[in-house]
């Protein structure tokens, strides 16, 4: 289940790749190699490069994944969010020019904007439901008026849309943090069938365990648990993708361990 972020950022990048010209993308190869016997899939988010200028080596290193790990998922972050022909634009810009078997989707603009990413059945959406970081209450904790005895929150309202009438072609996730175990749980009660995306796990304080427990499917999977910047810097010397593949692998480990209880 384990999900290796790609975050690379210049002010902390190791020693000895401070003054290579290409250090985004030789940064990012190492922890690839390093941490693709542990890891599910890869998670590179655009703002990281973006911010750099960096696009050049976003798209190399998503190329990169998918000749020599073509077993990983690669999922884009990149949280897009528009409608029409400029959303249209955006799937290019994801599906084509960086390969991402998945891209990150901000739904609130509603299901028109998300039609566009689902051209193609090969590609996938993971849709932001329940966002690690606690601002994420100001909106998506909303309460709705509702037929039913009891109304619910707005981020349950988007798990329901996600695991019915938007998903004719199983193509939709969930983005859902590791920091709310909870509504982890309610989310996959809501979406029992759905795979999720969970960031929060490691940095923002989100733990493995709860996680797993409140998130699993009914076959024990369903999940990519995103691990990011714990697992980049484990170690800012020469030993950097060592330290991020042990990192990695006890992850990994942690991982399989809960899922025994």
């Amino acid at each position: 289940m384990l999900c290796v972020g790609l975050d690379p950022d210049v002010t902390r990048y190791p020693l000895p790749l401070r003054n290579e010209p290409d250090k985004v993308f030789l940064f990012c190869r190492e922890i690839v190699d390093a941490c693709a016997p542990f890891c599910a899939a890869f998670k590179p988010q655009f703002a990281y490069f973006a911010a750099q200028r960096a696009e050049s080596a976003l798209e190399r290193i998503c190329h990169y994944i998918r000749k020599h790990y073509p077993q990983h998922t690669l999922v884009l972050d990149a949280k897009r969010g528009d409608i029409g022909a400029t959303a249209s634009q955006y799937a290019v810009e994801a599906f084509e020019r960086y390969a991402a078997h998945a891209l990150t989707v901000n739904p609130y603009m509603g299901i028109d904007s998300i039609l566009p990413y689902l051209q193609n059945i090969e590609h996938g959406v993971f849709l932001l439901c329940r966002t690690s970081n606690p601002g994420g209450a100001d909106l998506q904790n909303l309460r709705l008026s509702s037929d039913q005895a009891e109304s619910s929150f707005l981020f349950e309202h988007v798990a329901r849309l996600a695991q019915g009438p938007c998903n004719r072609d199983d193509q939709l996730g969930l983005v859902v943090g590791a920091t709310y175990p909870e509504e982890l749980k309610r989310v996959r009660q809501l979406a029992p069938k759905l795979p999720f995306l969970v960031p929060g796990v490691g940095t923002q304080g989100g733990d493995i365990t709860e996680t797993v427990q409140a998130g699993r499917d009914a076959n024990d999977r369903g999940m990519l648990i995103s691990v990011s910047r714990a697992i980049l810097y484990a170690s800012f010397e020469n030993d950097f993708a060592i330290a991020a593949a042990n990192f990695a692998q006890q992850a990994h480990l942690s991982i399989l361990e809960a899922l025994k209880n």
